[in-house]
């Protein structure tokens, strides 16, 4: 199937434009607003710039939208109201007396982090200015720190409230309580895989066990959490039950986040509410740019037909389900190293759903399969962020890192592949509970 032969040339400039965009170093918002211009001004279409705002906003009038806003204000809250750090705490409360129990910390932490925090800069900065120091206090070399923080990162976003499902969810228009639920298994299978690396890397390195925490302290840790676990098990069961949608479970946790950690926990004071509303507003300013031009971008590549060509590409080369999800993780692997995270959601989803529903790929399946790839990509050397951001903080080149890293690629790989061809791992929850 030959992509460029109808409209070749104005595809080329999409593909031209949109790649030296990607190698400057332009936020992928940013990108995708200015390959649609180029596109317009290029072609000659001038009538389409009568249109496009209208496209920039469509997306936005899906009630599920709304949904958004309150998730990010729900992080803000719960980072700033002590939520957070409560909830670390009691992960230290339950592994700190392992053998390489901050290392376990240190992942739990991440799985809890990433479903609740937008960007990985600012997960990965909390983990590092609170754990990571107190690892290599501990005999924990700064490469594996740094890596294990890095890959956990992968975790995060299939554990519910997930941003990064419930962006796909609203723009599949699949589920959202079946999304939630069906993250969960796969989370716990990397959890559990990291978890085996950690335990060896605690016994290779004959890691003192640190003091576990007295019982008195550990019945106190555990009532000072039950508030901030309140939070998370409302969303999860307020709209796994049916009894609450995904925009009003999340507007009663930030309430019930507000009351916790202002009357509760009192580390929430008035005087932090206008940075709470003016962290959360850029937040999701940067989030609803990415959907408008998205729009814009995907309207783009409407013109040139280019989902029907992307469809009959693959029927072209994959006829079977089995190379077609192959074929899937390959591409969004490397289109995820520049389509970063939630901005590759947003762009992909649209297309990719269609293709999948024909090779009779459950669209929940397939937001898991690319919330994961999507996820994994940051952390790609030699341009992963992630990784980049790990380099910055700990001083260690990017070399050093990956080699570090390589363990933990390889079993993220491999669990990859058995999410993608054992549908069950992500149907087993929703299936269970009756959402199936």
């Amino acid at each position: 199937m030959d992509f460029c032969e109808e409209g070749g040339s104005s595809l080329l400039i999409l593909i031209i434009s949109f790649m030296i965009l990607c190698m400057l170093g332009v936020p992928i918002a940013f990108v995708l607003g200015l390959v649609t211009l180029i596109y317009v001004l290029t072609t000659g279409n001038f009538n389409s710039f009568e249109t496009l705002p209208t496209m920039m906003f469509n997306e936005m009038q899906n009630f599920g939208f709304v949904a958004i806003p309150l998730f990010v204000l729900l992080g803000e809250i719960m980072n700033r109201g002590g939520i957070t750090s409560r909830l670390i705490h009691f992960a230290y409360v339950i592994f700190g007396g392992l053998r390489g129990g901050l290392a376990y910390v240190n992942l739990s932490a991440n799985m809890f982090l990433a479903s609740i925090v937008v960007t990985a800069n600012a997960q990965t900065a909390i983990v590092s200015r609170i754990i990571v120091p107190e690892m290599q206090k501990q005999g924990y070399s700064k490469e594996f720190s740094a890596v294990l923080t890095t890959s956990s990162f992968i975790i995060g976003p299939l554990i519910p409230p997930s941003l990064s499902l419930l962006i796909f969810g609203v723009i599949a228009g699949v589920s959202v309580s079946q999304l939630f639920l069906a993250g969960i298994l796969p989370g716990v299978i990397f959890a559990i895989g990291f978890g085996i690396l950690i335990y060896l890397y605690a016994k290779k390195k004959n890691l003192p066990r640190t003091n576990r925490t007295p019982l008195r302290d550990a019945v106190h840790s555990l009532f000072s959490i039950l508030p901030a676990l309140v939070v998370p098990l409302l969303v999860i069961v307020g709209i796994t039950s049916g009894a609450l949608r995904v925009t009003e479970s999340a507007a009663v946790a930030v309430l019930l986040a507000s009351l916790i950690g202002r009357f509760f926990y009192k580390e929430i004071r008035v005087k932090d509410i206008p940075d709470i509303l003016i962290r959360t507003v850029i937040s999701t300013s940067v989030v609803s740019f990415m959907f408008a031009t998205a729009n814009m971008f995907n309207w783009a590549l409407q013109m040139n037909n280019i989902p029907k060509k992307v469809t009959d590409f693959f029927l072209s080369i994959a006829d079977n389900t089995f190379v077609f999800l192959l074929l899937l993780n390959v591409l969004l692997l490397i289109t995820g190293i520049f389509l970063k995270g939630i901005g590759g959601i947003i762009v992909l989803t649209p297309i990719l759903t269609p293709i999948a529903v024909q090779y009779g790929v459950d669209p929940v399946h397939l937001g898991i399969i690319i919330v994961i790839n999507l996820t994994m990509s940051l952390m790609f050397p030699p341009v992963g962020s992630v990784l980049f951001i790990a380099s910055r903080r700990t001083g260690l080149s990017i070399e050093r890192l990956t080699f570090k890293l390589i363990p933990f690629l390889i079993l993220s790989f491999g669990i990859l592949l058995i999410i993608t061809y054992l549908p069950w791992v992500t149907a087993f929850l929703p299936n269970v509970l009756g959402l199936k």
